[in-house]
């Protein structure tokens, strides 16, 4: 007979030590990642441009990353005097937080099992499950460049504040393109939760016969336009290569974060690899079947987020930056056509056959 299983929510102290369990273990992780993320992306493209990367620091160079914190750590701190000091001061944390909260709400695992005074509970590898997941994380997303516009406005610097206008304009059109392109998804999931999404990808319904059972279902075969949309309006809305316009530093110096120094201007590109493992880890959850897979899920769900960001990286490494009306251009004459007549597509096909 087999014993059953109970939510944790039926034991409020057991639920409380878990919730703090994930949410340490969680934020530990991707400030481990974070942190790599730099070195790796510099051995990377090192690699891919006939140089060694980091060597010097550590075995391989993989004390750099601790290197650079401390001198970012201990580096002068300067405001300039003219400067709007609180909000210049809030700015990089309003950054930083919106790609950190929005790790909540992915799983990245199937539920754990554990037994406690005789009774089995379930917990999910999940911080929390909210209903309406994927809309949350686009709130945060959008919260995000108010930290951009802040900086520049705070900075009183005109590089700074053509930056922060240019992720502005930037973050409009291409989170319109990404948003709609994920609509497709919400109709064959029928959820807008994101461990619904997952399970709905466990379901065959569209199956490929050549592929494992495992990947039936993956939203990247049923929906490769929404798949591509989203991942260029993603990279366009964080401002990676080669849709880096608010800090081109050929036009801008440093952009929207030329002024800031120290720790300040660490936690802008903290908030940039952050923002690149949660846009990984939500193509993964989206398109990939999130944590599902041949391994253990936490390993399936990993091994995914890690291919994601070395696209990323190869990316940065191939494409030169965009003009600012080529930028435009591809955000609202094409990618936004895309991901409607996309949505037009997918509804007939529902309506048709699913």
């Amino acid at each position: 007979m087999t014993p059953e299983v109970l939510s944790l929510s039926n034991a409020p102290a057991l639920w409380t030590a878990a919730m703090l369990v994930k949410i340490v273990v969680a934020f530990s992780v991707l400030m481990g990642i974070v942190a790599y993320a730099t070195w790796v992306e510099r051995k990377v493209i090192g690699r891919m441009q006939t140089r060694l990367g980091p060597t010097m620091t550590g075995p391989m160079g993989l004390l750099q990353p601790i290197a650079d914190g401390l001198k970012l750590f201990f580096k002068e701190d300067i405001i300039p005097s003219e400067a709007s000091k609180f909000a210049f001061v809030l700015a990089p944390m309003m950054i930083l937080a919106p790609a950190l909260i929005s790790m909540a709400v992915i799983p990245f695992s199937g539920d754990f099992l554990f037994t406690f005074d005789g009774i089995t509970y379930a917990v999910p590898m999940q911080i929390t499950d909210l209903n309406i997941g994927i809309l949350f994380i686009l709130a945060m997303a959008g919260l995000g460049v108010y930290g951009i516009v802040l900086a520049g406005l705070a900075s009183n610097s005109k590089y700074s504040l053509i930056g922060g206008i240019r992720a502005s304009a930037q973050m409009i059109s291409y989170e319109l393109a990404a948003g709609l392109s994920i609509i497709a998804i919400f109709m064959l999931s029928e959820t807008l939760s994101l461990s619904g999404i997952v399970a709905a990808q466990q379901q065959v319904l569209w199956g490929i016969a050549a592929l494992p059972s495992w990947m039936h279902n993956w939203y990247i075969f049923s929906q490769p336009l929404a798949f591509g949309l989203f991942v260029v309006g993603s990279m366009a809305e964080i401002n990676r290569t080669p849709f880096d316009l608010p800090e081109a530093e050929t036009e801008l110096v440093s952009g929207f974060c030329t002024e800031y120094s120290s720790m300040k201007y660490a936690l802008f590109f903290m908030a940039e690899y952050a923002n690149m493992v949660t846009i990984s880890a939500i193509a993964t959850t989206l398109f990939l079947g999130g944590w599902d897979g041949p391994f253990p899920g936490w390993i399936n769900f990993l091994l995914k987020v890690f291919a994601f960001m070395f696209f990323f990286i190869w990316i940065r490494a191939t494409f030169p930056r965009l003009r600012y009306d080529q930028l435009m251009q591809l955000g609202w004459k094409i990618m936004l056509p895309l991901a409607l007549g996309n949505i037009v597509v997918t509804a007939i096909a529902v309506l048709l056959w699913h």
